[in-house]
């Protein structure tokens, strides 16, 4: 996700410094932006022209870098909310003035994520879909403290990609993950029980009502782990409707997360 969003933000922004915590983990970041970059221009007029713009405009780093004046930082580590909280309080050490901090998150609480910032009216959750470029769609979610002022520049930026925004309070799941994870999951149940194939729920959720993907297929794009870990955590807060069916379970402790690692509901080739 963190690659998607620097890609698109190369087509928006000055510079675009990518943060990673190691050396390795920042060369392979550089490398998937890039080949993102080299999708995103391959049918243009002059693609490495473009191409040699926009790599020129990004920088990969391990920790924050000094002497710079970030306009908006985007943390977009792991779905969990000590990680998360981490790495906040880092950014706002390292950019104390920064005017908007946003964090990419599917299901955690903004409110409680911003609960030890020194300046919770400039934080809002900024909820991008995978694959960044391609998706249409950013949900912003306000915590209790998030400003009026920082939910309009977080849209500002979402206009300026190309891209649609959505407001929504902070609620478990919000709207979109809750409304999707409700679906993947009771699909789960019928593939478990024997209802239809992956496939063939699909391609009746894809015809019979125009969803672009199925949800199985979804879920694979996704990754089975973070459904699971979204799944677990709106059932300890909405209750048992989202609790998580035994086939996914099974699937994430066998290692198939779906197209990440080659096998979920389908097999992905390379």
């Amino acid at each position: 996700m963190g690659a998607g969003i620097a890609q698109v933000m190369l087509g928006v922004a000055d510079q675009v410094v990518v943060v990673e915590s190691d050396s390795d983990s920042a060369e392979r970041a550089f490398e998937r932006v890039c080949e993102g970059l080299r999708r995103q221009y391959k049918r243009v007029r002059d693609p490495v022209k473009e191409f040699t713009s926009a790599r020129q405009r990004l920088s990969v780093s391990v920790g924050p870098l000094d002497g710079v004046a970030p306009s908006l930082v985007v943390e977009a580590v792991p779905e969990s909310m000590d990680l998360k909280r981490t790495v906040l309080a880092s950014i706002e050490r390292a950019y104390p003035d920064v005017p908007l901090l946003a964090t990419n998150t599917s299901s955690l609480s903004i409110t409680e994520l911003s609960r030890d910032m020194s300046a919770p009216d400039r934080f809002i959750g900024m909820h991008f879909f995978n694959p960044v470029p391609a998706s249409e769609l950013v949900e912003l979610v306000t915590g209790t403290a998030t400003s009026a002022t920082a939910t309009d520049a977080a849209k500002g930026w979402v206009d300026s990609l190309g891209k649609t925004a959505i407001i929504v309070k902070d609620s478990p799941g919000f709207a979109t993950s809750r409304l999707g994870l409700a679906l993947g999951l009771e699909a789960i149940r019928m593939v478990e029980s024997g209802v239809a194939s992956p496939e063939d729920i699909d391609v009746g959720m894809s015809l019979g009502y125009k969803h672009p993907l199925g949800p199985l297929r979804l879920t694979d794009l996704v990754g089975l782990d973070v459904r699971l870990g979204i799944a677990e955590h709106l059932a300890a807060t909405l209750g048992p409707r989202f609790e998580p069916p035994a086939l996914l379970r099974r699937m994430v402790a066998e290692g198939k997360l779906g197209k990440k690692t080659g096998q979920g509901f389908y097999r992905w080739d390379s």
